[in-house]
């Protein structure tokens, strides 16, 4: 298990997190910020001045899943992780992969309101002792405080919230640790298996009278995603893309839908790639709309778009292949792809 403490700057994650240790037998502090560090060393400076965070990179997230799974091969658990996460995207994809690998999370927000949190950063130094250091951290930390901010509103749905504005270190890691003992903070994402070769997946596009597409937000990966999923061994691709609308949306198709694309996808590590289908699942009336319902571990919301709006919300290879199945959805003849790219 990891028991996450997110929070912003001056929430008194760190502190709280090693008294945390002394009330949960077995614990062990784990800091991604010193995965950070070690590729800030061993990365080309250049891709550092590509990003405003390290928390940027694909390379760190990935290890801060791949070290805690190894972590927890070593000592009897739980982790317990002192990190700002204030990128939804990035909550999914940490905590979606960690679901794969059967690692639960417990997530809990260290909240305080921002004139405390102000003082706080105010009084904050560095171990170097360095002056213009500890003014460059505060900085940094004050500029956090927005992001924070706005961030807070699906933090707090995701998390539970212990409010440290009053309370001591030790009492802040009481609360944790209770939260952790009842299950509070509990992230119930569904356990995808990562897969460990090429995959078949089938989508359905769904629209309503405008013309407009669904698409669906996953509480387990980053962007935006059509309704679907991998194809089970022994199943016919048009058969799991009705299943999967049924299970993620509620909606029984009255047909098998008609396919739109084929697209080949590369392999690009960590990925396999593999074939992945889209369908065309037809027109929903206002009626059927109506009766959409999410499963919440699963799929946090849904929305048509239109094709402009679905470009700054998909992930680039899926908007390519959006892109493809609407242009074949308009002539009426499928496209085959290979990676992205129509043949023929």
């Amino acid at each position: 298990m990891i028991v996450w403490l997110n929070g912003t700057f001056g929430a008194g994650k760190t502190t709280a997190a090693h008294e945390v240790l002394d009330l949960l037998p077995g614990s062990t502090l784990y800091d991604p910020e010193l995965l950070g560090s070690g590729l800030r060393l061993m990365l080309p400076a250049k891709r550092f001045e590509e990003i405003d965070d390290y928390q940027d990179l694909p390379a760190w997230r990935r290890m801060v899943v791949d070290t805690a799974a190894a972590l927890l091969t070593e000592v009897p658990g739980p982790l317990v992780t002192p990190m700002t996460l204030l990128r939804q995207e990035y909550r999914d994809e940490i905590f979606g992969s960690l679901a794969a690998r059967r690692i639960p999370v417990r997530h809990v927000l260290l909240h305080a309101e921002e004139t405390i949190l102000r003082e706080r950063i105010a009084r904050r130094t560095e171990p170097q002792g360095d002056p213009e250091a500890d003014a460059s951290v505060r900085r940094w930390c004050l500029e956090h405080l927005g992001p924070y901010a706005r961030a807070l509103e699906w933090i707090r749905d995701d998390a539970h919230v212990v409010d440290t504005t009053r309370l001591t270190p030790r009492q802040t890691a009481e609360q944790v640790a209770e939260a952790v003992r009842t299950g509070a903070g509990a992230c119930e994402i569904v356990q995808t298996p990562e897969p460990t070769a090429e995959t078949l997946a089938a989508g359905v596009l769904l629209f309503d009278d405008q013309d407009r597409v669904l698409l669906v937000d996953p509480t387990y990966k980053p962007g935006w995603e059509f309704p679907g999923g991998i194809v089970e061994p022994g199943e016919a691709p048009a058969h799991a893309g009705v299943r999967e609308v049924a299970e993620e949306l509620g909606i029984q198709l009255p047909r098998a839908p008609r396919l739109l694309v084929l697209d080949w996808e590369a392999p690009k590590p960590p990925g396999f790639g593999g074939l992945r289908l889209l369908f065309d699942g037809g027109t929903l009336t206002s009626e059927r709309i109506r009766e959409v319902l999410l499963p919440g571990a699963e799929l946090r919301d849904w929305r048509f778009v239109t094709e402009a709006e679905a470009e700054t919300m998909l992930p680039p290879v899926r908007w390519n292949r959006l892109r493809w199945a609407l242009r074949a959805r308009e002539r009426g003849c499928p496209l085959h792809l290979e990676a992205g790219v129509p043949l023929g």
